[in-house]
């Protein structure tokens, strides 16, 4: 056999499966968390944290990130909240979340979803320093929870994995509001003047329908002025994004859905679980960080999804999606608890201190994973496969 052939056969062919199958992301995403984890905790630990902390060489005045893990959380992460709110306003423009009828139930979801784990952790913590934290058990991670569900098969019905999709959807979008409200330092009013003239253009040359070099110059000027206005600078890759038209929107997504998935998650993913575990696993897992998290994420996000679904179901706002019932419902709720990217990049802003970022993250590791064993168990005891999906 031709080397050529064996290359393509043995290794390219492979490679370019496993990067269309739809359980990639959240593989890779796991590899990664594991090899971070390992790399924090081995005589690698001083090494592998000074590449991640690495200084780069930058000029003070001009004010941008100054190490790895900087670029990483606030340029890299721009540009995946871009492709969140890309996805964002094709779902209102064109998708589920289009029309009252069909946004209803996973609108409604969403919220019931968000708030109940928020209020779960603001309860347990209430009075101490750790209470700022709420937005943690906020979010779900659609690259995961979506490759859990893909994981499941049939058992998952393509009605639920389009109302889990568009839940996520909302639920991103609601975390992005928590992190521009909540979540912001002190605001430098010049910078967000000079934002918004940016955002007035990108929005006069959407009206004029124009397209190109200079929307993407302003995208960066924008990402720019947000950097250093207090406010997180992620904030204006959403922004930018809806101010993307609609006919181009097909074209970006598809352009950097891959770089995204398969890049920056994975290194956002190996920069933010570089975790020290502390000397006892147990005192960390037994803090009221650790159980609001975690009793937020695998309680309160079923919980409030559940309860929020039932109530507009009964009072007819929404109809449960086609070929689904109330155990897929609960299922779609387990799964929503895999907080993972979302609720990692929150309690990097929640909190100050290493020793207490680490603390929460080490709960949305225990809380995800817990969410994604217990979606499995649930979906394999209690939800039949559907043979044919319409």
């Amino acid at each position: 056999m031709q080397p050529v052939k064996i290359l393509r056969n043995k290794i390219i062919d492979p490679f370019i499966d496993f990067i269309n199958d739809s359980r990639s992301v959240g593989v890779l995403l796991l590899l990664c968390t594991l090899v971070s984890l390992v790399l924090s905790n081995t005589p690698f630990t001083e090494k592998y944290f000074s590449l991640i902390n690495f200084e780069l060489p930058t000029n003070s005045f001009i004010h941008l990130p100054h190490n790895i893990l900087h670029w990483i959380n606030d340029g890299l992460m721009a540009v995946f909240f871009f492709l969140a709110g890309i996805e964002i306003k094709r779902e209102i423009t064109q998708g589920e979340l289009s029309s009252f009828s069909t946004s209803i139930l996973p609108v409604v979801s969403a919220i019931g979803g968000m708030v109940v784990p928020a209020a779960i952790y603001f309860f347990i913590n209430k009075g101490t320093r750790y209470e700022h934290g709420w937005g943690i058990p906020m979010a779900t991670d659609i690259a995961f929870s979506l490759g859990i569900a893909a994981l499941l098969g049939k058992r998952v019905p393509l009605g639920l994995k389009v109302f889990l999709t568009a839940l996520a959807i909302i639920d991103d979008l609601g975390a992005i509001v928590a992190i521009a409200i909540f979540y912001t330092s002190s605001i430098h009013w010049m910078c967000l003047g000079f934002a918004a003239i940016i955002i007035a253009s990108l929005y006069l040359l959407l009206r004029l329908k124009i397209f190109g070099f200079w929307n993407f110059a302003l995208g960066i000027l924008l990402w720019y002025c947000f950097l250093n206005s207090g406010i997180h600078a992620t904030i204006a890759g959403v922004i930018f994004a809806f101010l993307v038209p609609v006919n181009a929107i097909e074209k970006i997504e598809h352009s950097i859905n891959k770089p995204v998935n398969f890049l920056i998650i994975p290194l956002f993913a190996l920069a933010n679980t570089a975790i020290l575990f502390p000397t006892s696993i147990t005192m960390a897992l037994s803090s009221l960080i650790s159980w609001g998290i975690i009793i937020g994420l695998i309680v309160g996000k079923p919980l409030g999804i559940i309860l929020a679904a039932y109530t507009s179901v009964k009072l007819k706002f929404g109809n449960l999606p086609s070929n689904t019932n109330w155990l897929h419902i609960i299922g779609a709720g387990i799964l929503a608890g895999i907080g993972f990217t979302m609720s990692i990049f929150i309690a990097t802003l929640a909190f100050e201190t290493n020793q207490v970022k680490d603390i929460a993250k080490i709960a949305v590791l225990a809380g995800s994973f817990l969410s994604i064993a217990l979606g499995i168990i649930w979906f394999r005891l209690f939800c039949k496969p559907i043979a044919k999906q319409q």
